[in-house]
């Protein structure tokens, strides 16, 4: 555990990444941070919430998740840190969290639909107001009317 939490520092480190800029980032507390580089992972929040530390932990110092993750896994295991239904809750919130991915991309398209029907009922809506109201929905054509000039209607002789 100690050498997962030592490369971890190292790697902030590395990147000139403070502890103070990743508690203002995560808003997870500073001792919990200094415990997971320490690798005293004891001290962090039980179940889905050590995983989020340190899932939010990489993020603010830019690691790549998938591969440390596992590592930290692995060090849960060894330490005997994860019994069977904690390992079944965190399949379960892995699975939540893959399968709502998918959900983000599809949100898009369906927030960009209601605008679109939003702003169509307010477009129709609009018309038929202003047809309630005898007002024109489209400008009126300009007709050209014919006058008669002066010459025209002066008498003939």
């Amino acid at each position: 555990m100690a050498a997962f939490g030592e490369d971890l520092r190292r790697a902030r480190e590395a990147r000139g990444v403070a502890i103070e800029a990743i508690c203002d980032l995560t808003k997870v507390p500073a001792k919990h941070i200094r415990a997971l580089e320490a690798g005293e992972l004891t001290e962090l929040p039980g179940g889905i919430f050590r995983r989020g530390c340190v899932r939010s932990y990489l993020g603010a110092v830019g690691l790549e998740e998938g591969s440390w993750m596992k590592r930290f896994e692995e060090c849960c295991r060894e330490s005997g840190m994860m019994d069977q239904a904690e390992m079944e809750w965190v399949t379960f919130a892995e699975n939540v969290r893959n399968n709502r991915k998918g959900m983000r991309s599809s949100m898009g398209v369906r927030g960009a639909g209601i605008g679109l029907l939003a702003g169509a009922l307010a477009l129709a809506g609009w018309c038929g107001w202003r047809a309630m109201t005898h007002r024109r929905v489209l400008p009126v054509p300009a007709r050209w009317a014919v006058r008669k000039s002066l010459v025209d209607n002066a008498p003939s002789r």
